[in-house]
């Protein structure tokens, strides 16, 4: 500390003597003189700069060895580093190109590569956050420090967030001595990512897993305690490590209170595990184990095969995230319960990502996909820009089943609690906080160990929060994220916690052996794989999984009867039952805030069943009339922006009540006048034609599986230019036609799928990440069109100035007209006019001899065979 102290001293001197180029370096450091950590120095140094009005007079340069990895990088630019010379690294990539000649890289070319890998990381990270240039990056401080004394960062980290206490000065430098030290020691190399024997210590060793394996197999309940035992003899690697309970080192052998296994059963969920992720056979497994005992499995947010809907092959929670694969009417109707992800626990600010190889035919077709192609969700939802997005997403899910309870997931992260309570008056009915350990199989490595928060921070947070708020009786509270025994179980029960997730330990139970190679496809016992000779080495059984409940329920039993209560609810919000155990640092007593005990005065009153609204009532019962006489409805009605997600109940009934044969066979016409509200048409499905006089607001189509939607600007007649429609048209949607004879805003046919549409405009990031259906564009497009589009077809109107320059270079190259585009151009104009009678598609069909002109086409088929146009002039029937 006083090295240091001095060093901020000696370079403030340098800079006011006119100095501006500061390189800190440990590359010449000899023997007896202790190498301080360069993050450290740096941080120190930049606040001592900025203190004295002089950091700009200054640039940092780092020169170390500690650099090795994107995070590195990150954290010494985010703490003030101008450059950064990770000179070791460099040195070992040279090294490695001369020790493998078989690789055939030059020395300068492997230090070129390490130099982009690093690079490409480092924006990785700062888009994570929303950053895109390093200097709005650098000496942005936006992390979170866990386990440093808070003297250290109030000195050297002053404006990153902090909610424990840990190492000082004299604990760093005692640890930094041994490398100084004469003695012999080992040193420890490589089982950071991986387990390796008598390196970095994990939380599941092998040797655990065997245990874990052994016990759910046989059903033996010693061998369930070696698995516990195991586990208790690890180091402290966890949070929640530092807890203690009452009777800690008692090993469960029996338990005699009646308290039935189901109730404790009704609390656990396996966390939402995508098909794709994971092998179908295995998706399957959990879904039936966790049906059987009365549990609920998550679908993850690649859809599923709707043969399992009805079955206890079903998951019963479905998810939507940001890319809604396969988030369709009927996907909707299996669901008892929605959950929307906002986050995952070890990869916040990044989206869902399924490699090509990953993608076969099964896969695509349940996602609504291309074959073959990579698919990565985007971070954000593009119907979620605020609280009150969300307040609407909720507000569609509960009115396409007012039945259903909404699960909102976050992250475990600093200000949880804040955001928590907005979602709980958002209408969220459960709340989970998913902590850095969540989510592991399908992150990249340096998200695993880097990104996200331990969930017993967040946990107590979002607990404490709700409760002073008086909000906490109007949520269910669920925690997932590396739950892995019954002890994690009760500490989570006295932070705050109503339900429990699972996600790696049922994997585990069904044979997982932790080999790290989820996202290569190559899963050794076909969990995570789609290839299937390896998915025909699965062994795993829906019974494994359901032992692994029922020891963890048992066991939960026994510390309900030391606890003397008869159920988890007893125990909610008691964190003052936690001891902690002592250590030679501040980190056990930095805990002591989240020992709080926060008890809500009001008992959960359990679900409250949603209020579509009078308008969506009216119309969904005189449909469900026609449908039981089987006779068409034609119905008419004034609309207002009060009225918001109609279609989205009609088409629930419709789907729960399995009548989609009945009002495909006799469809419904509703005619409506004025302004809708958002999400007009969200959801709905064949047989189901909206008509609207008037103007929409936002997200349009939202989800539509079928049926149509028909938008015209009332008492207009200018050729495209009214603005017709909000943002975020179509996003999602998996089928139906749409025909707007206006403009509509951005991000129209956001993640579409299967929707057919014919607009007269649109404004900035149409066609993003769009992976099927038809868009015919008859206007002038905004910036950063058709980013990440990897699938369907869009026929733009290319007259407007500087057409290019409006293109993302991340979209596809557009060609020009063949006769398959012509056909359906012509049939979907054709269609456009029948619906809105628009002038400007009129004048356009005049001028066909002038569209390959006139229109540019991204996406579709460019070579053009017999077979090809019999296709084509089959979908232009159908749209009748």
């Amino acid at each position: 500390e006083q090295f240091i102290d001095e060093l901020c001293d000696e370079i403030y001197e340098a800079v006011i003597n006119k100095k501006s180029l500061i390189i800190l370096s440990d590359r010449e450091v000899i023997k007896g003189n202790t190498i301080a950590p360069s993050l450290l120095v740096l941080g120190r140094v930049h606040q001592h700069l900025i203190n004295k009005g002089v950091r700009l007079k200054a640039s940092l340069i780092i020169v170390s060895g500690e650099i090795r990895d994107a995070h590195d990088l990150a954290c010494h630019i985010a703490y003030g580093a101008s450059a950064i010379w990770p000179y070791l690294a460099l040195e070992k990539a040279r090294q490695l190109s001369i020790e493998n000649e078989e690789l055939n890289i030059s020395p300068s070319q492997a230090q070129e590569n390490y130099r982009e890998a690093l690079n490409k990381g480092l924006l990785k990270i700062m888009s994570k956050m929303g950053i895109c240039t390093v200097s709005s990056y650098r000496g942005s401080e936006i992390y979170e420090i866990i386990g440093l004394d808070k003297e250290i960062t109030d000195s050297a980290f002053s404006n990153s967030f902090t909610r424990t206490e840990g190492l000082g000065y004299k604990q760093i430098e005692d640890n930094l001595l041994v490398f100084d030290s004469d003695e012999p020691f080992d040193l420890e190399i490589g089982g950071f990512y991986k387990h390796k024997k008598g390196s970095e210590p994990h939380v599941t060793s092998p040797v655990t897993v065997l245990k874990l394996q052994k016990a759910v197999r046989s059903g033996d309940r010693d061998e369930w305690n070696k698995y516990l035992e195991s586990l208790e003899e690890r180091d402290n690697v966890q949070i929640r490590d530092l807890f203690t309970l009452p009777d800690n080192n008692k090993i469960i052998t029996s338990n005699d209170k009646d308290i039935p296994l189901e109730d404790i059963y009704k609390k656990f969920t396996v966390s939402s595990m995508s098909l794709g992720a994971l092998s179908e056979e295995a998706h399957q497994a959990l879904a039936i184990a966790m049906n059987r005992i009365g549990a609920k499995s998550g679908s993850g947010e690649g859809g599923e095969d709707p043969e399992r809907y009805g079955t206890e092959k079903n998951s019963k929670i479905k998810q939507i995230a940001s890319g809604r694969f396969g988030v369709t009417p009927d996907y909707l109707a299996s669901a008892e319960e929605f959950q929307i992800k906002m986050a995952q626990g070890s990869k916040p600010g990044e989206g869902g990502q399924l490699p090509g190889f990953k993608v076969d035919t099964h896969i695509a077709k349940l996602r609504h996909t291309v074959e073959g192609i990579t698919l990565i969700s985007p971070p954000p939802h593009h119907d979620i820009y605020s609280i009150e997005d969300l307040a609407q997403l909720i507000y569609d899910l509960k009115t396409f089943n007012p039945d259903n309870p909404v699960n909102v997931k976050l992250v475990s992260e600093p200000g949880v609690g804040v955001i928590a309570v907005g979602v709980a008056k958002a209408g969220a009915d459960v709340i989970t906080i998913a902590g850095s350990d969540g989510g592991t199989g399908a992150s990249p490595w340096t998200s695993i160990k880097h990104a996200g928060s331990p969930w017993e921070l967040g946990l107590s947070e979002t607990h404490q929060a709700l409760v002073e708020n008086n909000m906490r009786d109007k949520v269910l509270l669920e925690v997932d994220g590396g739950l892995r025994s019954p002890k994690d179980v009760i500490i989570a029960t006295l932070l705050g916690a109503d339900r429990y997730g699972f996600g790696t330990l049922p994997l585990l139970a069904l044979g997982c052996k932790m080999v790290r190679q989820c996202h290569e496809n190559t899963c050794p016992v076909g969990i995570a794989t789609q290839d299937e000779n390896l998915r025909a080495k699965f062994v795993g059984a829906p019974e494994q999984v359901m032992q692994l409940f029922k020891f963890i329920a048992e066991d939960i039993k026994s510390y309900l009867d030391i606890f003397n209560v008869s159920s988890l609810n007893d125990l909610i919000g008691h964190a003052d039952l936690l001891g902690l155990k002592v250590m030679d640092n501040n980190l056990p007593k930095s805990l002591h805030k989240l020992l709080r005990n926060a008890v809500s005065d009001k008992k959960n009153p359990g679900f409250i069943r949603h209020d579509e609204g009078r308008l969506s009532r009216r119309l969904t019962s005189e449909i469900m009339k026609g449908l039981k006489s089987q006779e068409s409805t034609i119905i008419q009605y004034p609309i207002s922006n009060e009225d918001r997600s109609i279609g989205a109940r009609i088409s629930g009934e419709v789907s729960m009540q399995n009548l989609g044969k009945e009002l495909k066979t006799n469809p419904t016409y509703i005619s409506l006048s004025g302004a809708a509200g958002q999400s007009f048409g969200a959801f709905i499905r064949d047989g189901i034609n909206l008509k609207l006089i008037g103007s929409a607001n936002d997200y349009v189509g939202k989800g539509m599986g079928g049926g149509s939607i028909t938008i015209i600007p009332q008492g207009t007649k200018n050729k495209g230019a009214y603005h017709a429609a909000g943002n975020a048209l179509l996003y999602g949607a998996t089928g139906g036609q749409l025909y707007i004879s206006g403009r509509v805003g951005q991000r129209f046919g956001v993640r579409n799928s299967g929707g057919i549409a014919v607009v007269e405009g649109c404004s900035a990031h149409a066609a993003e990440y769009m992976t099927g259906g038809t868009l015919i564009i008859l206007g002038s497009i905004g910036f950063n069109f058709g980013a990440g589009m990897t699938g369907g077809k869009v026929t733009v109107l290319k007259t407007q100035k500087n057409f290019t320059q409006y293109i993302s270079k991340s979209a596809p190259e557009y060609r020009d007209m063949n006769d398959i585009d012509t056909l359906e151009l012509r049939a979907f104009l054709n269609k456009h006019i029948e619906q809105t009678d628009s002038e400007l598609a009129k004048d356009i069909l005049k001028k066909e001899k002038d569209w390959s002109k006139m229109f540019a086409v991204f996406g579709g088929i460019a070579n053009v065979t017999e077979q090809d146009i019999n296709r084509a002039q089959e979908t232009i029937e159908a749209l009748d």
